[in-house]
């Protein structure tokens, strides 16, 4: 009796764990043909979308300053022409925009060591033009916050620039 006994508690738990594993195999079954279920991908406008992000990403800001912005030409009176930043071309031709792989042709700013070289920054300055501008730091020689843009001469940087306050959004820190 004891036999058959212990041979029908070893069925039933044998019968009992099928079951449990059928029911749990039905469920997930069920749950991964609902979730395959009446679902069409876009490839083309998922790919269009991701490019989009990217883009916008770009021009995000990455941090926020306020500070001076002032102008100054390569011929001023303590400027080598030299910038003191790599690459470290000479500007005293005139030049003022840096052509960067990722943002195009930027302006170029001198900033403190606070921005790390190449570091990319936006900010709005109506005299010099009404959308915003863009432009990289390749040079040295200011304190704390504020900015120098470099212009294509002293007396433009005088006339056009001047001295105004600022906020200017950081897009990319250093060549990164």
């Amino acid at each position: 009796m004891k036999r058959i006994s212990s041979q029908v508690i070893r069925a039933c738990i044998i019968v009992s764990v099928l079951l449990v594993a059928k029911s749990s195999n039905d469920f997930i079954e069920t749950k991964f043909q609902n979730d395959a279920t009446n679902r069409t991908i876009n490839l083309s406008t998922m790919a269009l979308k991701l490019e989009e992000d990217i883009k916008n990403d770009i021009y995000s800001a990455k941090d926020t300053y306020t500070g001076d912005l002032t102008g100054y030409g390569a011929d001023c009176p303590l400027c080598g022409g030299t910038l003191s930043c790599k690459p470290s071309y000479n500007v005293k031709d005139g030049t003022d925009t840096y052509i960067d792989p990722i943002y195009g042709t930027v302006r170029i700013v001198a900033s403190s060591r606070n921005l790390p070289c190449g570091t990319i920054v936006r900010f709005n300055h109506s005299g010099l033009s009404k959308d915003p501008i863009v432009a990289i730091v390749l040079d040295r020689g200011v304190l704390g916050n504020d900015l120098d843009l470099l212009a294509p001469s002293e007396e433009y940087a005088k006339n056009h620039i001047g001295r105004k306050s600022i906020t200017y959004d950081v897009l990319r820190q250093g060549w990164n």
